[in-house]
């Protein structure tokens, strides 16, 4: 039987190392897989009504900034209550602000719970899966109506039209005719760069982090290239294909460059492209400046990666954290 050491991530996914195979040098990452996959629609048990869901978030995740994002971008403020864990994971999972008052983070408004944790097992007491988040929760069943960050991006950009203002209402993150295109980006992005950040920060050996690094750079040099004279990734609109880049371009050189050692170029210095689309993003629509909180953001992934950062010391750089246009 292989002996393996398991831990979280900022992101609350689960990393394996495979100590049988340490030679390799490969931390095997699990991007643990969504459990609840229920959808909001008029003619199922989760219908869309104002006031009735509550998101769970952290301002750390990758995945549920996403969330964080496009519930800005629609304007689900009034419609979707939100709550912020704490960035600094305990072995517990995520925390909240009953059990670590870090600043902007939020208590549970529902049921005063200590962990994310404690919701999924008041939705299904046997749950014996990661406690992750995003989370999408019914007030209504006390239960889990979604996981998966994908899911209830889309979710947020269609279910709730019918109660928002038309210029809301209108805002379409994944429109018809762009879909096929969104999804091969995403998927692109996901693969390409997403995966090739983690594999490198968290390689033990040389081999495995230069076979994880060199083609991430490759990526991006490609990905420098599609963004020439473009300020969107598809069809010359905002979608969510911008999204799920943005949430790893706006954390790479404040955490990727030094604290996964993908240190080759700094996107503010070696990517000019992708560094005047990610500013354009972050100043010119609030969506994107207002959930993106960089304490949050650097003391998750400084704090939470024991085997990379023993010290538990958040750096200061780089300043700022992201440049003016």
């Amino acid at each position: 039987m292989l002996s393996r050491v398991s831990f979280l991530s900022s992101t609350g996914r689960c990393f394996l190392l495979d100590q049988n195979q340490s030679t390799k040098g490969e931390l095997h990452l699990c991007r643990t897989q969504a459990e609840f996959l229920h959808q909001i629609d008029k003619q199922g048990p989760f219908a869309p009504e104002p006031g009735r869901y509550h998101l769970y978030a952290s301002s750390s995740c990758p995945w549920a900034n996403q969330c964080l994002i496009v519930h800005k971008l629609k304007g689900l403020d009034d419609i979707i209550s939100v709550s912020i864990a704490s960035p600094r994971l305990t072995k517990e999972g995520w925390a909240f602000a009953s059990v670590d008052a870090f600043p902007g983070t939020d208590p549970d408004p529902l049921y005063n719970s200590r962990y994310i944790k404690d919701l999924y097992h008041r939705s299904h007491p046997k749950f014996q899966g990661r406690c992750t988040v995003p989370l999408l929760w019914d007030k209504r069943t006390q239960s889990v109506v979604n996981n998966d960050a994908d899911d209830i991006m889309k979710i947020f950009n269609f279910a709730f039209n019918d109660f928002l203002p038309p210029h809301y209402a209108s805002a379409n993150l994944y429109p018809t005719h762009l879909r096929h295109e969104i999804r091969r980006i995403a998927d692109w992005v996901n693969e390409s760069i997403t995966k090739a950040i983690f594999k490198a920060g968290f390689a033990v050996s040389s081999t495995v982090y230069c076979s994880a690094v060199i083609p991430l750079f490759e990526a991006l040099d490609q990905l420098e290239g599609m963004l020439a004279g473009k300020d969107y990734l598809v069809g010359n609109q905002l979608t969510q294909s911008d999204i799920i880049l943005y949430v790893n371009m706006i954390r790479f050189d404040p955490i990727y460059y030094h604290h996964f050692k993908c240190n080759m170029r700094m996107i503010r210095t070696g990517y000019p492209n992708i560094h005047t689309w990610l500013r354009k993003l972050y100043w010119r629509i609030p969506a994107f400046q207002l959930t993106t909180d960089f304490n949050h953001i650097k003391s998750g992934f400084y704090l939470s990666y024991d085997p990379i950062n023993n010290s538990g010391i958040v750096p200061m750089g780089p300043v700022p954290h992201i440049e003016p246009l």
